[in-house]
């Protein structure tokens, strides 16, 4: 499901990376974000969105001065939490499910210097469960998130 609107000929400094399976109830999230800002039609930003974070979109990260990574979150404190991030070395991208932190690693380990500044946007969700549709509470949250990113990111 891998879907970007980046050309071959134009990279954007700004990249928003968003993840998430559809079908899995509030994991729509990033999805959603997604489709939300392609209506936008952001000036100087690629959107890019996938099923999880591999080991390849490494490559997506090249020539980019600032990175933000938006994923649903069970943890995160509603409506959203925004932090940088960093490089970690972690197992993860051996797994299902690649942390943002371990692509940066594998950017700074492949490229020999360090990955663009990068962000996380954790978005408080609620019911995962397969074939559930987004929660009324994420939604509401998904609302704020995208008030938080026209003012501050874009």
């Amino acid at each position: 499901m891998l879907t970007t609107n980046k050309t071959a000929t134009q990279t954007a400094s700004t990249l928003i990376f968003t993840w998430g399976n559809p079908s899995r109830g509030d994991d729509a999230i990033g999805p959603i974000i997604y489709e939300r800002l392609e209506k936008e039609g952001l000036a100087n930003v690629d959107r890019l969105t996938d099923f999880q974070l591999q080991i390849e979109h490494m490559i997506d990260l090249e020539n980019r001065q600032k990175i933000i990574f938006i994923d649903s979150s069970i943890s995160a404190k509603a409506p959203f939490e925004f932090y940088e991030i960093f490089p970690i070395e972690d197992d993860s991208y051996t797994s299902h499910a690649m942390s943002p932190q371990s692509l940066l690693a594998v950017y700074q380990k492949v490229n020999n210097q360090p990955p663009p500044t990068a962000f996380m946007l954790s978005i408080r969700g609620y019911e995962y469960g397969l074939g559930l549709s987004i929660s009324k509470k994420a939604e509401k949250n998904i609302d704020e998130a995208m008030k938080f990113i026209k003012n501050n990111i874009t």
